[in-house]
């Protein structure tokens, strides 16, 4: 068996999921179990329905909510012609009616809790998956929906649920596992429910950690995350176009990607696969024919490669100066619960001979959490500052940090930080010489890669449809191309 997953923007259309079709048609030799995400943005236009509902504005949610049928409807009419109605009438209809009816309740006074957002974020891929099982139907596939809510089981901790793992494998092996002998199983990602059986949702990236789930719960062979991008890239090309495609990576170096910025995958969901070393192959599903990217236990090279540069920007650097270093380790332990109780991640961590200095993503409150600081200590603050990554296993080395510095010699480096593992090398620049200080970086350690590593480009045809960036967010995926949020 396998596992398919595939993003928003490869069922934004009815040709985009016709097209998976047919990608789930070439591997039914495997036994497939489907993963979908919600068509398109709709998962944020369904919160923004959502929010006009709660804000008392009926009419605005219902315009919203009227556009998502509408669009839903005309793709299903896309992909299943004539057949359409019946099925809009029985199946996709009575779904948004119920997400009607849950607003008019929230623009009449009920309260909007997480539990009830994450209620009317469901739809998104309870819709999907049913309107892609029918595709399959359609083509000749015998296909089964399955509702994810019943398999998937969490904590209650919603918009951002944790799975209780082993009630949700257990529930896909007597359920799924069954199920995908005689028939392809589609069901949505990023959606769960709690043992009560309140709808939950997995947060940003949430699809991608349910494949990973439904593999590791049903032993698969594989797990294939199909979105709009050839695999994970040495360098994002809105920053330089020249980047490289790594054929293969570990899971470790993987997980730092996507802690450092890398978008391709959620760095939770990469746990589920690594605990059973199943395969995880990202693919781009406009242009199947490309291998992409395999995430595997033990890669193809040695240690001491960068795979990739990764980057964020909007960061600011803090200088932490003490008189008595005796205090030192009391008061980063008291910053560190600060920034923890306000889920602000700290990075670039430095030690140095009286204090220490570290990185925090741009953030209002953070002249409030350091005024709570020790009035002894002296604070000093770097804003405009970015964060660069350069990851892959054993990169951590005073060879690598040696090489970076020379390609950065005329940049003003602000900070360097080894980290806690040797899968990543950081350093601060300002923001304003970000571009060519990744530049510069790539010239370096991707000037003549190795082909058994890194596979050239595969440029689109002209004219083809380039994957869209949320150019709104601060952290660039330098190691990949950013993709849907799930």
């Amino acid at each position: 068996m396998i596992v398919m997953k595939f993003g928003g923007s490869s069922l934004e259309s009815a040709g985009a999921i016709q097209q998976a079709t047919s990608i789930v048609e070439r591997h039914l030799d495997q036994n497939p179990v489907v993963v979908v995400s919600a068509m398109g943005t709709t998962t944020d236009r369904l919160l923004e329905a959502a929010r006009s509902a709660a804000r008392g504005n009926s009419y605005a949610a219902w315009q919203q909510t009227e556009a998502l049928r509408r669009m839903h409807s005309n793709v299903t009419r896309g992909v299943l012609g004539q057949r359409a109605e019946p099925f809009l009438r029985d199946s996709v209809t009575p779904l948004f009616r119920e997400l009607q009816v849950l607003l008019v309740e929230l623009s009449e006074g009920r309260p909007f809790t997480p539990e009830i957002q994450d209620q009317a974020v469901s739809y998104g891929e309870r819709i999907s998956s049913l309107i892609v099982a029918e595709a399959l139907r359609h083509a000749g596939i015998h296909a089964a929906q399955v509702d994810a809510r019943k398999v998937i089981v969490t904590d209650e901790q919603f918009t951002h649920a944790t799975p209780l793992y082993w009630d949700t494998y257990a529930r896909l092996r007597r359920t799924v596992a069954l199920v995908a002998r005689d028939r392809v199983v589609v069901m949505g990602g990023f959606i769960g429910s709690t043992s009560t059986g309140a709808s939950t949702t997995l947060g940003r990236g949430g699809s991608d950690l349910t494949a990973s789930l439904v593999g590791a719960g049903i032993s698969a062979d594989e797990i294939q995350i199909w979105s709009d991008v050839d695999g994970m890239l040495t360098c994002d090309p809105r920053v330089f176009a020249g980047g490289w495609r790594m054929r293969e990576i570990g899971y470790e170096e993987a997980r730092e990607m996507a802690r450092c910025g890398a978008k391709v995958l959620c760095p939770t969901s990469i746990e589920p696969a690594m605990r059973q070393r199943i395969p995880i192959s990202i693919r781009n599903s406009r242009r199947p024919e490309i291998e992409g990217t395999r995430v595997v236990s033990k890669p193809r090279s040695l240690p001491g490669i960068v795979k990739c540069v990764t980057c964020q920007a909007g960061m600011s650097v803090v200088h932490l100066r003490v008189k008595n270093r005796g205090m030192l380790s009391s008061i980063t332990d008291g910053l560190a619960d600060l920034f923890a109780r306000e889920h602000v991640s700290v990075d670039l961590i430095q030690a140095r001979e009286q204090g220490i200095t570290f990185a925090v993503p741009d953030w209002p409150g953070l002249s409030q959490v350091l005024r709570k600081v020790d009035e002894s200590v002296e604070i000093a603050v770097e804003q405009d500052r970015a964060a660069i990554w350069l990851v892959g296993e054993g990169v951590a080395s005073d060879a690598t940090l040696k090489r970076a510095l020379g390609a950065l010699s005329a940049t003003d480096v602000r900070l360097i930080s080894q980290g806690s593992s040797s899968l990543s090398l950081g350093i601060a620049v300002p923001e304003s010489d970000l571009r060519l200080a990744v530049e510069a970086l790539h010239a370096e350690f991707f000037a003549t890669p190795d082909g058994e590593v890194f596979a050239a480009p595969e440029f689109a045809p002209l004219g083809a449809r380039q994957p869209a960036y949320r150019q709104s967010h601060p952290r660039l995926a330098l190691g990949s191309q950013v993709v849907p949020a799930h």
